[in-house]
């Protein structure tokens, strides 16, 4: 891919002010902002006035100091409204379903709950826990077990840690170290399966769906009954649900 050569200077080291300070956990002055990208702090302060003119940072009276302003959640909630993940992803739900002819299901991580926001049952669907509007189980659902392998690894502790590990079936992992250890595999090799974990007779293959920061803010997976998902079709299945989910992914600012 060609690197573009017509960059505006001045707009890039505006949006790199912008996202300094959204990585920073504290206001920054000037000084600490030049410093960070090499700036002279006359080119930092102008920049920076220019973007508190527009809201998009804010500078505290008491210490002189700026922050990231309240223009950018207006912008984010715009973006918001028009990219609604369960309007971006369907689509590509439907097109699971019409290949594989199995149910597809999408979830969305909402705080510390995972919720089903969309699901497209197959030709030959059978009634399984999933519903649209009912919360997924994290340790033993095939896209419970994809959000949370590729959350930040203190977000992932800090739930991990209250979580409570319910067996539903034989094949429920209730252990909590065995579970970080399956999680650092679904992280790995960047898919997840529920083997029967939360329904006998029930198997799915799920993969994330990322931010732009690479944390998963979503997960899809393909069910289906054991005796149609033996597991050579999993196998089958594999790289079209991790494909399927980067496309997910890309099409909400992802880039990989």
């Amino acid at each position: 891919m060609k690197k573009k050569t017509n960059i505006i200077q001045s707009v890039d080291r505006a949006i790199s002010i912008l996202e300094v300070l959204e990585k920073s956990l504290e206001p920054l002055g000037v000084t600490e902002i030049s410093n960070r990208l090499d700036l002279h702090k006359s080119t930092t302060f102008g920049l920076l006035n220019t973007l508190e003119s527009k809201g998009l940072v804010y500078q505290e009276p008491e210490n002189g100091k700026y922050k990231l302003g309240l223009r950018l959640l207006q912008l984010g909630e715009q973006v918001h409204q028009r990219m609604n993940l369960r309007q971006q992803a369907h689509p590509f739900l439907k097109r699971l379903v019409d290949e594989f002819k199995e149910t597809v299901h999408l979830v969305l991580k909402v705080e510390d709950d995972y919720v089903y926001i969309d699901k497209v049952d197959g030709p030959q669907a059978i009634r399984m826990y999933s519903q649209i509007g009912k919360r997924a189980l994290m340790h033993c659902t095939g896209v419970g077990k994809s959000i949370l392998a590729f959350l930040p690894e203190d977000e992932r502790e800090r739930i991990l840690a209250k979580l409570e590990l319910k067996s539903f079936t034989p094949s429920t992992i209730t252990n909590i170290d065995k579970l970080r250890i399956h999680l650092k595999e679904i992280k790995k090799q960047g898919y997840s399966i529920d083997d029967e974990e939360i329904e006998m007779g029930l198997r799915c293959v799920a993969a994330p769906v990322l931010n732009h920061r690479g944390e998963a803010i979503a997960a899809i997976s393909i069910a289906g009954p054991s005796t149609r998902m033996t597991y050579e079709r999993i196998q089958e299945l594999i790289q079209p649900i991790k494909e399927t989910a980067l496309s997910i992914s890309k099409s909400i600012g992802y880039l990989s």
